[in-house]
């Protein structure tokens, strides 16, 4: 068990805890500065009119917070800022993401009212807090270690950091939704989707829980999909039969291979990006919110996306 505890600005006055930036000072303004306080990151664009109405929110509420927090606003659509756009997977705009610690945290979409924003902010400054007893882990860090055992295969002791997470905050969205990944990843759905319907409704745009809520949908499709090996078979006598092989990618996605799942998909795209109305596309970004933004396959799916799509 784990013991837990829109327009360009003049850059002064609240420069060190406001400023625009870019993909070429990311790592700088964002990645660097989130060691030492969380660094809010504002994904927009000038024509976003929610992106307008949460910004003086934000701004706002950085600014009471008095040097806790910073905000960094990336316009997306400047060329030089939308390969990080699609590395982040930000398909909708606003998009807000806080780092800390050199890693993305938390996050949510959409315009929120002030309240949820304060609620979100709150939680970020509470895990960030530090002042827990030595030998203690924050639930951040938690979180982050759970994460870092499902890579290395250890569900078990994920599912425990969970379960410690729960214990302290019985309601926490990212317990839950970690809880619900594993038991899709066990094949057991009902436990999955009774693990997402505890969830409160407020914390649906958190990151994490779409992350869930997209595995959860993508292993519900697969089982729908057919017998894999029958798929395969089918794809192999007539390769430009586009809903076989659809179907296969739906079902390998469900068998636990991934890469082939993704590779298949991506071969749909290639051979007609507009067949089913880019139905091959659209599983693709599921998939990609599935595996998370930081996932190897995603980055190199969505490089590999981009380069057909813009080819």
């Amino acid at each position: 068990m784990v013991s837990l505890t829109p327009e360009a600005r003049p850059q002064s006055g609240a420069a060190a805890l406001i400023k625009d930036s870019d993909a070429t000072r990311f790592m700088t303004d964002v990645v660097q500065a989130s060691r030492e306080v969380p660094v809010l990151v504002d994904f927009w664009a000038p024509w976003c009119g929610p992106c307008r109405q949460l910004s003086p929110m934000l701004e706002k509420a950085v600014t009471a917070a008095a040097g806790k927090l910073r905000l960094v606003k990336i316009n997306i659509d400047e060329p030089v800022n939308q390969p990080l756009a699609q590395q982040l997977r930000i398909q909708s705009i606003p998009a807000v993401y806080a780092f800390h610690n050199g890693q993305p945290v938390d996050g949510f979409l959409g315009a929120l009212p002030e309240g949820q924003i304060k609620q979100f902010l709150d939680r970020i400054l509470a895990a960030a807090g530090g002042g827990a007893a030595e030998g203690e882990l924050s639930i951040e860090d938690a979180l982050r270690e759970a994460e870092e055992l499902i890579a290395a295969g250890n569900a078990t002791e994920a599912e425990q950091i969970f379960a410690d997470i729960l214990e302290i905050e019985p309601t926490h969205p990212k317990g839950l939704a970690g809880l619900a990944r594993l038991a899709i990843a066990a094949g057991d759905l009902a436990a999955a989707e009774a693990r997402l319907g505890e969830i409160a409704s407020e914390h649906e745009n958190d990151a994490d829980v779409a992350r869930a809520r997209a595995a959860f949908n993508l292993a519900r499709e697969s089982g729908e999909a057919g017998d894999l090996t029958e798929l395969k078979a089918k794809a192999a006598q007539n390769p430009n039969d586009l809903s076989a092989r659809f179907d296969l990618a739906v079902a390998l996605t469900g068998s636990g291979e991934t890469e082939a799942a993704v590779n298949e998909l991506l071969e749909l795209v290639r051979r007609d990006r507009t067949w089913n109305e880019e139905a091959a596309r659209k599983q693709l970004l599921k998939l990609f919110e599935a595996l998370g933004p930081t996932d190897p396959l995603t980055l190199l799916g969505r490089r590999r996306l981009s380069s057909i799509l813009f080819s």
